[in-house]
């Protein structure tokens, strides 16, 4: 049986007292796309933290193509091909657009002419300083700049956040070029509509713990799930 292309196992993560993660599993298949979803302080964040060795597990494992990654570097777990876009983007107010993007690049991104293709609003703005710009636009150069170092999977943690209609739109037409490719995701979403629109299965979580897990199409009918999901 081929291994997933991350896999999480019994992940555990603290933060001080608090238990944040309670024995996490997931795993994403190459080119698929899941869904974490959850209520606020449910742990989805904290998850991807987790996975990017941000947040250090206290125990349990974390494996890319079946070798596991707990202990590096965050930059290390990047280059076995791990993407992140956080949900503060991390854009630096003084740097240009284009200067993210050439900063962030590495072998198998791919030119910044195949960046702007996929973002053109990027290309006009590639002068731009990264405080000028909008938080739709913010968000687009955070998912080019994760693009540039040439990732397998693709962290996501609330890519719709804050942002209007038409640009939530356009980064969902986006992220199903992307799947299209053969791109792998794990999206942290409280947009539900998005995040089903291209997800294959869901992960729930609630107080730190999967609550549910399944494949997307049965996610409407899974009252148990629904229950982690209400204010």
């Amino acid at each position: 049986m081929t291994a997933p292309l991350l896999a999480v196992e019994a992940l555990h993560v603290h933060y001080g007292a608090s238990h944040a993660l309670q024995g996490i599993d997931l795993a994403v298949p190459a080119g698929g796309v899941v869904a974490l979803l959850g209520r606020n302080g449910a742990g989805k964040s904290t998850t991807l933290k987790g996975i990017m060795g941000i947040a250090a597990p206290s125990a349990g494992r974390v494996l890319i193509d079946g070798a596991a990654v707990g202990g590096m570097a965050p930059a290390r777990i990047a280059r076995r091909g791990v993407g992140y876009v956080p949900e503060t983007r991390g854009i630096f107010p003084s740097l240009s657009v284009e200067e993210h993007l050439t900063l962030a690049a590495r072998d198998g991104g791919g030119p910044l002419a195949r960046i702007y293709a996929r973002f053109p609003r990027l290309a006009e703005r590639r002068r731009a300083g990264g405080g000028t710009l909008s938080g739709g636009e913010q968000q687009m150069l955070a998912i080019a700049r994760a693009l540039t170092t040439g990732p397998r999977i693709l962290l996501l943690d609330e890519p719709t956040e804050g942002l209007a209609p038409l640009v939530v739109a356009e980064i969902e037409e986006m992220l199903r070029g992307l799947k299209a490719e053969g791109l792998a995701m794990l999206l942290v979403e409280q947009n539900l509509a998005f995040a089903l629109a291209f997800a294959d299965r869901v992960v729930v979580l609630g107080k730190g713990r999967v609550r549910w897990t399944g494949p997307a199409a049965g996610f409407a009918a899974a009252d148990p799930a629904q229950a982690w999901l209400a204010v």
